[in-house]
């Protein structure tokens, strides 16, 4: 029986931490290390609680769907169409956001700068293509793994090097990039489409969806701590956006094969979105999913508009905070039809008011930032 519980936290905790964590300790480099432990305990417990209030629904529910699958349910058929547009955000944002870190970090590894990128971000897209076309799922298993390497090898690098860790490396305060880890960090947490999955899991079980969803939530957030405290202990503001640079090639093989794999699986994943819920062919589907990641990316390219962490931003706060509206309001009208939540949660309007709100007023910060 244990062993479903722990299937399903693995399930939630290996979609939520993908290659994304890799920005953060970037962008809280930028803030502050205090700053940005802000950022990652509130994030947490807003997803926490977004995470909780979709497994709501998901229980109440007695047939299976994907989070369009509920909208269309309990918001109307309408909007399916737009919530399958802000996932699709974030896809496309991960997938973009992954082009650049690839191409940085195989241009350092092979050629020591980032002078290459354009060139090895081609080549990476090329392969990728090609397997997604071919669809080459059995990678994408792996990325939990690919990870987890990354995670342990920093853990062990930081206990090797503590005597270089400098404790000043965290006292500092920029209160001008105080919003500017929102994005990513949000982007860090995003597990929403693994909730569905755990009802699936714990189908016998139904009882263990909350524990499992506070657990799976809560791992990531002591992950992104100590990931975050072991490259800033040792680098201080001296961080690349795709973290693992600064640790030299080895790190940097071990955060290609995470965002790799990562890359894998979203692309085959809007694939199957594409062709099961929109009927696309699959030749259409792999168009869509392949060719539209790398004209966003040229785009951006080529008129210098965003980097690594930039389109991990903002597509944390644009397809997190519409996801988590979604939710929120899901929520209030299951509430209304329902009477009793099955898992005991406080749904008002002003609570929806209150975190819509926020998610608002982030995607506008994570705009300003991104422009300015």
């Amino acid at each position: 029986m244990k062993s479903k519980l722990l299937i399903a936290i693995a399930t939630l905790v290996g979609t939520i931490i993908g290659a994304g964590f890799l920005g953060i300790p970037y962008v809280v480099a930028k803030s502050g290390f205090l700053i940005g432990l802000i950022h990652i305990f509130s994030i947490c417990g807003i997803m926490l609680l977004i995470n909780l209030y979709l497994g709501e629904i998901v229980l109440l529910s007695k047939t299976q769907h994907q989070i369009p699958g509920y909208v269309s349910k309990y918001l109307g058929k309408k909007m399916k169409k737009f919530t399958f547009f802000a996932l699709a955000i974030g896809i496309y944002a991960a997938l973009t956001a992954y082009l650049i870190g690839e191409g940085e970090s195989l241009s350092f590894l092979f050629a020591g700068s980032s002078s290459y990128s354009l060139f090895f971000s081609l080549i990476f897209w090329s392969l990728m293509v090609l397997a997604t076309y071919k669809g080459i799922r059995s990678f994408k298993k792996i990325e939990p793994f690919a990870v987890l390497s990354v995670f342990f090898v920093t853990l062990i690098l930081g206990i090797i090097n503590y005597n270089k860790i400098n404790l000043s490396n965290f006292l500092y305060i920029n209160s001008k990039y105080f919003f500017l880890p929102f994005g990513v960090v949000f982007f860090a947490f995003l597990g929403v489409t693994a909730i569905p999955e755990m009802k699936r899991i714990l189908i016998k079980e139904k009882k263990k969806i909350k524990k499992s969803i506070i657990i799976g939530s809560i791992i990531p957030l002591f992950v992104y701590i100590l990931f975050t405290a072991v490259v800033m202990g040792l680098y201080g503001e001296n961080i690349y956006e795709i973290a693992t640079i600064s640790f030299g090639n080895f790190v940097t093989i071990l955060g290609i094969l995470t965002m790799f794999t990562a890359f894998l699986a979203l692309s085959l994943a809007l694939q199957d979105s594409y062709r099961f819920d929109f009927g696309f062919s699959q030749k259409k589907a792999w168009l869509f999913s392949s060719f539209s990641p790398l004209i966003i990316f040229l785009i951006l390219r080529i008129f210098n508009l965003a980097s690594f962490v930039k389109i991990l931003g903002i597509g944390g706060a644009v397809s997190g905070g519409l996801l988590g509206i979604l939710i929120l309001l899901m929520s209030m009208k299951a509430k209304k039809e329902k009477g009793k939540f099955k898992i005991p949660l406080p749904i008002n309007w002003f609570i929806v008011i209150f975190l819509s709100l926020i998610f608002i007023t982030g995607v506008v910060l994570e705009m300003i930032y991104s422009i300015f």
